[in-house]
């Protein structure tokens, strides 16, 4: 008796569960990042520019730019390095920033999970 309770609470629980069918919106992103804050050697201006960390950071900042609710879903393409000299007590060294840099940004589509107010 105790085990065909247990077999049906078990059942109800796992077939009475809804499917969280989550749809979202995405929209493909084209930007340029910021040049570091300091001038170096060309070659490591480049890898600054291509850290990882730089790329997180910038990527977050263009999908949140879109408004509240968007996320980064993958970063396309990287892009390519930029460099511009440095003028002054810094001369043969550059700055350098990554140009066209694909991000693909997701956020919920409205309506897709729970439910709306006023409707059954």
């Amino acid at each position: 008796m105790k085990l065909n309770l247990i077999c049906l609470s078990v059942a109800l629980a796992f077939f009475s569960g809804t499917t969280l069918a989550t749809e979202y919106i995405y929209r493909d992103l084209m930007a340029n990042t910021l040049p570091s804050a300091g001038c170096d050697v060309e070659s490591q201006a480049i890898a600054t520019a291509s850290k990882a960390y730089n790329i997180k950071r910038y990527s977050k900042t263009f999908c949140q730019s879109q408004g509240y609710g968007w996320h980064v879903e993958k970063v396309k393409d990287e892009g390519k390095a930029a460099c511009t000299p440095c003028a002054g007590a810094n001369q043969g060294k550059s700055q350098c920033h990554l140009e066209d840099m694909v991000v693909t940004c997701k956020r919920i589509k409205p309506g897709s999970v729970g439910m709306l107010p006023g409707k059954s």
